[in-house]
């Protein structure tokens, strides 16, 4: 009896290259033993809803699109019971792709397609956002608007130079945030422009900006986050330690933990995955070690 699988292709995605492989991805998938289903995403969550109502149905779960895609998809997995979560496979088909370089998915669409139906599954931890999940990244601050508000054909038409473009326009007025962050018995209180808590080698397609030893299912995420400037001094020591110039900066928290909380006044808004998270005022963060599991190499 064949396999089932139900491919989930967000078609916008990377200047819509799946169309031109998309016969060949699905003779893949078929001479794996599998009797394959496609949808198309329609919309902003279709992904997620999708995941939900059909993987009960389906013994893996692919998706191709962005990280966004592959967030909406792992956001309705990790909705699931655990005994009742498959197996993702994940082709790379977005403008940066982050999380699948750090996977070691082949950027080549056929390659990452024989990945995708590997037997070889890696037991990834998955963070829990409040009620949420994401799979790479949780963030705010500067430049965390640039990627969802950057529209899918910009991002098509430029690629990493949209993103530039768009985070250029913030600099002009830096906005702050005053919070307390609370983690492993730990306290600070201190006014940032940017945190990140990542599972992931790089972001926004630049390596080097996350520090420390980086696993993707050792239990805990790390995390980054960056003080207001006062002075100029100040903002080419955050710019020299972003780029690695310079190896540590009293400028910037940097720790790993498995859990971890913010509180602010103010509701600051988020992106998880590069997609707009909501707005939040308390933000819980938990690293739930080996939620799920995709394909790899």
């Amino acid at each position: 009896m064949s396999k089932r699988l139900l491919f989930i292709i967000n078609p916008r995605s990377g200047k819509g290259q799946i169309k031109e492989h998309l016969a060949d991805i699905l003779d893949i998938m078929i001479k794996a033993g599998y009797q394959v289903s496609v949808h198309i995403t329609q919309s902003g969550g279709d992904a997620t809803r999708q995941t939900i109502e059909q993987s009960k149905d389906f013994d893996r779960i692919v998706c191709s699109g962005g990280d966004g895609t592959l967030d909406e998809v792992v956001t309705g997995m990790m909705q699931l019971a655990p005994s009742e979560r498959k197996p993702i496979g994940y082709i790379p088909a977005g403008s940066t792709n982050d999380f699948g370089n750090s996977l070691g998915i082949d950027k080549n669409m056929l390659n990452a397609a024989q990945i995708s139906v590997s037997d070889k599954l890696f037991p990834c931890d998955i963070g829990r956002f409040n009620s949420d999940s994401f799979v790479y990244v949780a963030a705010f601050g500067i430049f965390t608007e640039v990627s969802y508000a950057t529209s899918q054909d910009l991002k098509n038409l430029l690629g990493h130079a949209a993103y530039i473009i768009e985070g250029a326009k913030q600099l002009r007025d830096i906005p702050s945030f005053r919070m307390q962050v609370e983690y492993d018995g730990n306290v600070i209180y201190d006014e940032f422009i940017y945190g990140m808590i990542t599972n992931s080698k790089s972001v926004g397609g630049f390596q080097g900006i996350i520090r420390g030893n980086i696993g993707l299912n050792d239990g805990v995420f790390e995390t980054t986050l960056i003080k207001m400037p006062r002075n100029p001094m100040e903002l080419n020591e955050i710019l020299g330690f972003m780029t690695g110039i310079i190896p540590d900066s009293e400028m910037v928290y940097s720790f790993q933990t498995s859990e971890i909380k913010f509180t602010c006044s103010e509701d600051v808004p988020w992106t998880l995955d590069g997609e707009f998270g909501g707005n939040h005022k308390v933000v819980n963060v938990v690293d739930e070690n080996s939620a799920l599991e995709i394909a790899i190499e």
